[in-house]
């Protein structure tokens, strides 16, 4: 009883509503159904509708008169669902007059509704359902269509009412449709075949581009291939023909379908652009720019794949890479590139497309509804992909034209190439017929001196056994000076006798010292110390060597007793010459008188070389004039 209460409550309300609110803008207008016409959109007051934000109510709730005072006049064209979580209702109110004898449909327009329940008056006071949406398999559907139809019941006669209920996870445009059979098939055959002819064209560039890619080898023609391929794989997606031939059983496939599609579109389109446009050499700044819009598509992508499936609907994303791809079509076209031309004209078109789209998406409800309009993206890819076509056969006819010039070119420079050659050799010819006059002229002058030379050899011989009884002679004195100098050369090297301005007389400065260490440590090969590598140049110090491999650079000093020495080298090496000669009997006092260095200092540097010289004893035993410096090298 109490609910029964609250119902005529609602009545009365309702009622006193109505009269109180002039019935202009109150009564929803009757579509009735005309044998005359082909079709009728509901648009404006013949809708109303209401937000279950909640989903929460039924059929039986919404045609209660509860809730009819919350159904809204519809203010657009076309009306839309903008909240995914929400259920949209929508009433309509259809006439039958009894002479009619056709039959009548209604159509919905946008394939991305994932359910539509409609609701149509069984005779009896009651509702129908029937359901139909893209979360459904295809063959689930009442006609195989792209498109979702609902029949209507011919025996209904007079004004009825209809309730549709629309869920759909992305904004869907709720075009609802009323036509009768003949023209919806008539329709819908047209729209097949120009359907067809569209893709038939993205197929017949796509051959053309493979045929490119085989012949030249280049990949521009791989990655627009497969722009093709993902731009008739989304007009598939969006418009229902996907669905319906390619995956009719994979709904859930069916609901990202087009994100994938303009994702591979996207990356495809910013790739060609950078190879076509030969970005990386004409416009760095735009190449960097693309790479970088790659990565950021790439990860939008990848967080609506594996995050939420919701954020492909943002497809607004994808005109920033169009206008990059526009912008340095423009650019290099200002750079001189003129088979950029074709380009920028293909993607002016895909511009007004998107344009075209958006103030459609902004404006639905003052924005005109037509063939212009509903397929006004599918032609301006069309020409996009028509002019992009012209622009790759363009720059092949350009490379053509090049090579012709350059063939042009090497041509003429051979026929040069080859006068030049003619008239070297006839020059040649003269000189050489110059040459051996002169030579037969000079053969009788040389006949004659050697003649001469003859004579003159006679008289050398004798002169030659004279010098060389000299020579003999001359040979057994220096023998006995050579004995007499290495005698005398040996005592004075290995005599502790020779002062220290004698000795800096053999090496000066510390250069001369850096020329001797390097030259006994590397005098059979030079080899890396870190990688065995036995190539080298020239190093920052004086005579150190650096490795071509690791450039690791090693020292004249490194790796002897004068590494890190603190003092001037020459003393060093003096100190090591003293104390060899001497046999380890010069102290570290008289070599610090001698040489002006502190006497610890002294005592060390001695200390190291009688160490070595007692580790190396049998060594330098037989070692000769040279033997202290084997102590060098530790």
């Amino acid at each position: 009883m109490r609910k029964r209460f609250l119902q005529l409550a609602a009545l009365a309300a309702t009622i006193i509503l109505c009269i109180n609110t002039p019935i202009k803008s109150c009564a929803q207008k009757t579509v009735y159904l005309n044998e005359l016409q082909k079709q009728h959109i509901f648009s404006y007051q013949e809708i109303e509708l209401f937000e279950d934000k909640n989903d929460a109510y039924t059929i039986a709730d919404i045609s209660s008169p509860a809730l009819a005072t919350q159904f809204k006049k519809n203010n657009e064209f076309i009306p839309k669902s903008y909240h995914y979580k929400s259920r949209y209702w929508f009433k309509i109110k259809i006439g039958n007059k009894p002479e009619s004898k056709k039959d009548w449909v209604l159509e919905f327009y946008d394939q991305t509704i994932d359910e539509i329940k409609v609701y149509a008056p069984d005779g009896n006071g009651g509702f129908k359902e029937s359901i139909m949406g893209a979360s459904l398999p295809f063959g689930k559907r009442l006609f195989n269509h792209k498109n979702f139809t609902f029949q209507l019941d011919d025996d209904l006669k007079g004004e009825q009412v209809y309730y549709i209920a629309i869920r759909s996870e992305q904004p869907a445009n709720v075009m609802i449709v009323l036509k009768n059979m003949n023209w919806f098939v008539q329709y819908g055959l047209k729209e097949y075949f120009l359907s067809g002819l569209f893709y038939g064209m993205i197929l017949v560039f796509c051959l053309y581009n493979l045929v490119m890619f085989i012949a030249f080898r280049q990949k521009q023609y791989l990655y627009y291939i497969i722009y093709n391929l993902s731009i008739g794989l989304f007009e598939m997606s969006s418009n229902g023909f996907a669905y319906q031939y390619l995956w009719p059983f994979a709904p859930h496939w069916n609901e990202i379908a087009y994100g994938v599609a303009l994702y591979m579109a996207s990356s495809c389109s910013l790739l060609f652009t950078r190879e076509f446009l030969q970005l990386p050499v004409k416009a760095p700044g735009l190449n960097r720019l693309v790479l970088w819009l790659l990565v950021f598509r790439t990860v939008f992508f990848l967080a609506c794949a594996f995050i939420n499936h919701h954020w492909f609907v943002y497809k607004f994303i994808d005109a920033i890479p169009l206008l990059v791809a526009f912008y340095s079509g423009i650019y290099v076209l200002r750079k001189g590139y003129h088979s950029a031309r074709f380009f920028v004209a293909g993607y002016s078109f895909l511009l007004l497309g998107f344009i075209i789209r958006v103030l459609k998406t902004i404006a639905s409800g003052n924005f005109p509804f037509g063939p212009l309009n509903f397929y006004s993206l599918s032609f301006c890819f069309f020409m996009e992909m028509l002019f992009v076509s012209f622009a790759i056969g363009d720059k092949v006819k350009w490379l053509r034209k090049k090579k012709e010039m350059a063939q042009k070119r090497m041509i003429e420079e051979m026929r040069i190439n080859q006068e030049l050659k003619d008239n070297l050799n006839k020059e040649l010819e003269k000189q050489v017929q110059e040459r051996t006059r002169e030579v037969v002229e000079k053969s009788k002058i040389i006949e004659q001196q050697n003649e001469e030379l003859l004579g003159a050899n006679d008289l050398l011989k004798q002169q030659a056994e004279e010098i060389f009884r000299m020579n003999e002679m001359l040979a057994q004195d220096n023998q006995v000076l050579k004995v007499d100098i290495k005698k005398v050369t040996q005592a004075r090297v290995l005599s502790a006798e020779m002062n220290f301005n004698e000795f800096t007389l053999i090496y000066p400065d510390d250069a001369a010292c850096f020329k001797f260490l390097a030259e006994l440590k590397w005098e059979k090969k030079y080899q890396c110390k870190k990688c065995s590598n036995e190539t080298y140049f020239n190093g920052h110090i004086p005579y150190s060597r650096r490795c071509t491999k690791c450039s690791y650079e090693e020292s004249a000093t490194a790796n002897t007793i004068f590494q890190n020495a603190h003092i001037p080298l020459n003393k060093a090496f003096y100190m090591a010459y003293m104390v060899y000669t001497t046999k380890g009997k010069i102290s570290s006092y008289k070599l610090s008188e001698i040489l002006s260095i502190r006497q610890s200092t002294c005592w060390s540097y001695t200390s190291k070389v009688k160490k070595l010289m007692e580790e190396r004893r049998r060594e330098l035993k037989n070692a000769g004039e040279r033997g202290w410096s084997k102590l060098v090298i530790e």
